[in-house]
């Protein structure tokens, strides 16, 4: 029996399942939509696929280094408890693994990669989802390939992987602890854009202007403070963690090395988490009710 278009729309909107699930579960039963419904329940993925609109911001970071390549990752999902999970946890282990042989780090490319002979890690995420209940979702993966690397990993909410020029692989870990501790946002204070100069240098003038400081009083005043703030936002301008009496730079100096780059993951940043508005939800209901 050849399916509709009309049969897959519709038997999307009553379980928001993916187009090709629909099909091929049509396809299996037949154009029977009900047979359909039901043989997908059975499977898990129409479980699998209503989840997945809801928002992951929990989550773990992992960092995984094999001989001078190293992986940082983040697979989220929607709860603390789950985030210790030891299948969650297995699962994430398991695609790191799978994406650090590999190496590719695109998210949709890593999805069809071998989780095990048998499925996809697109499938195993899917099959969690069903089995944990919560929605599961791998973000983002980047590798870093160099000679001295190093790798930390702070309660599995951040992950740091640090690459060093000279120096050795106990400097670079140590390096990737105050990365992950102090949140550089740049390398070197001449890496600090002009663009976030200048607008931290007008917030920091009002600020003096407001406080009652002429005009230019305020400007030496602040042309003081702007190096102080390339410094602070720069890694190898800030006090070193493990010995604030000295700053990175200092540290690295003192034994022959430089920071090439770093990358820095915290579990759910930039994830917009969705806030309940309890009057409009109040107002769409009586709407929705004739009142």
């Amino acid at each position: 029996m050849a399916i509709t278009a009309k049969q897959v729309k519709e038997l999307r909107e009553r379980t928001a399942a993916g187009m090709m699930d629909c099909k091929k579960a049509l396809v299996e039963s037949d154009g029977d939509i009900e047979l359909a419904i039901e043989s997908m329940r059975k499977s898990g993925s129409i479980k699998a696929a209503k989840k997945a609109g809801r928002i992951a911001t929990q989550g773990i970071i992992l960092a995984k280094i094999s001989g001078n390549t190293a992986l940082l990752m983040e697979v989220n999902c929607e709860t603390d408890f789950v985030a210790m999970d030891k299948s969650f946890l297995a699962f994430a282990n398991t695609v790191a693994d799978v994406v650090l042989s590999s190496q590719v780090i695109d998210v949709a490319a890593i999805n069809e990669l071998a989780f095990d002979p048998q499925i996809n890690v697109e499938t195993a995420r899917a099959n969690l989802v069903a089995k944990i209940g919560e929605n599961i979702s791998l973000r983002r993966a980047k590798i870093v390939e160099g000679e001295n690397i190093g790798a930390y990993v702070h309660s599995g909410k951040i992950g740091v992987v640090c690459l060093l020029k000279g120096g050795d692989a106990e400097l670079a870990k140590d390096i990737a602890m105050h990365v992950a501790a102090a949140a550089p946002t740049y390398v070197n204070p001449e890496d600090v854009p002009v663009d976030v100069i200048e607008k931290e240098k007008e917030i920091q003038l009002q600020i003096a202007m407001d406080s009652g400081k002429p005009a230019t009083i305020a400007e030496k005043m602040v042309s003081g403070r702007m190096a102080k703030f390339a410094g602070d936002v720069s890694l190898i301008g800030q006090a070193y963690i493990k010995d604030p009496s000295i700053n990175v730079h200092a540290l690295l100096e003192s034994k022959g090395a430089e920071v090439e780059s770093f990358i820095r993951f915290e579990v759910g940043e930039g994830i917009e988490k969705k806030k309940d508005d309890f009057a409009a939800e109040v107002a769409a209901t009586l709407a929705a009710a004739g009142q």
